[in-house]
């Protein structure tokens, strides 16, 4: 049984141990990015939505349409007709309609409170808004420093490494000019006539 090691292994041993060995020194920041989840607001609104709060919506979504102000006023204007004109009809709101003015009132005292609670609580959804958006905004910024440190982190590795080039091509050269001056002479002369690619 031959245990002679293999050439080829040895070699690639060697080369990871010298690799291994160059980048020990190399340390990249570690960054956590243990940021809460980005939050649907419309959707933590809407889980905590009573009833109330549904039905105050809705009556608010309903008198502020175009819907109700042309149901209201075809109301208001046949029961104005009906009480002017009207022979054969009985009169129950001759002029000046005081109780179309009664009902009016009424429906504007118990519509102003449930507006008033629909847009209290749109102005609460519009705080949680607005704090997500700031939340999200941290995030975000935190988000690109550490990238900007990390690409900082890159530039000067990367400057450390052409440094160890240079300088391992100036020991190269140097034992090349040792052991032939003339290749050595004329590889410096490519290398001034041979620009850098960008």
């Amino acid at each position: 049984m031959d245990i002679t090691p293999n050439p080829e292994s040895l070699a690639q041993s060697h080369s990871h141990a010298h690799t291994d060995k160059l980048l020990e020194h190399l340390h990249f920041p570690k960054f956590k990015h243990s940021h809460a989840p980005v939050v649907n607001v419309n959707d933590l609104a809407a889980d905590k939505l009573t009833v109330g709060q549904k039905v105050a919506d809705a009556v608010a979504n309903g008198m502020g349409s175009w819907k109700f102000i042309i149901i209201q006023t075809t109301i208001l204007l046949l029961w104005i007709i009906l009480n002017s004109i009207a022979v054969f009809v009985w009169k129950w709101d001759p002029y000046p309609f005081i109780a179309m003015n009664l009902l009016l009132s009424c429906q504007a005292a118990y519509a102003a409170p449930v507006i008033m609670m629909s847009q209290n609580r749109q102005a609460e959804k519009d705080r949680l808004t607005a704090q997500n958006d700031y939340n999200t905004d941290c995030k975000g910024e935190e988000e690109i420093r550490h990238i900007m440190e990390h690409l900082d982190h890159q530039d000067d590795l990367i400057l450390q490494i052409v440094k160890r080039l240079e300088d391992q091509h100036q020991v190269m050269m140097g034992h090349l000019t040792r052991l032939d001056p003339d290749l050595a002479e004329k590889l410096q002369v490519e290398m001034k006539q041979q620009p850098l690619e960008k």
